[in-house]
């Protein structure tokens, strides 16, 4: 049996939609065996499949292809999860980021509001 990546990746549940699987193969985020895949691409038994998804890189080896959607017990029946542990804590991370709350209507903040942030930013050890 023949399958395409797209179709795939949406199959075993990487992918909310099979759009954003097409999508992310046209963006180069897709590879297969270190190549990248075109959506139209057919995977085969064996393959190796990095996706790369925000900062995380996961990995799947191809165990057998399906076209339609199957749950999340079953995926492991057609795809093994390869995805190094040091890429997961990627996505358990805290986000290195905060927001400065400003009144509305306040409007850009000046010359001396840009230091004051800089100089929290500076203080704050990650």
């Amino acid at each position: 049996m023949e399958v395409r990546i797209d179709k795939y990746l949406w199959a075993i549940r990487v992918f909310k939609t099979r759009t954003e699987a097409t999508e992310a193969c046209n963006g180069g985020k897709v590879k297969i065996a270190g190549v990248n895949a075109k959506p139209s691409k057919n995977v085969q038994p064996g393959d190796i499949i990095t996706v790369r998804k925000g900062a995380v890189n996961c990995e799947y080896r191809v165990i057998q292809p399906l076209e339609k959607r199957v749950g999340a017990k079953l995926v492991p029946e057609y795809a093994q999860n390869l995805t190094p542990q040091e890429e997961l804590d990627k996505m358990r991370a805290p986000f290195e980021t905060f927001f400065v709350t400003r009144d509305r209507g306040a409007g850009r903040p000046t010359k001396k509001d840009r230091r004051d942030i800089e100089q929290l930013w500076d203080s704050l050890d990650f």
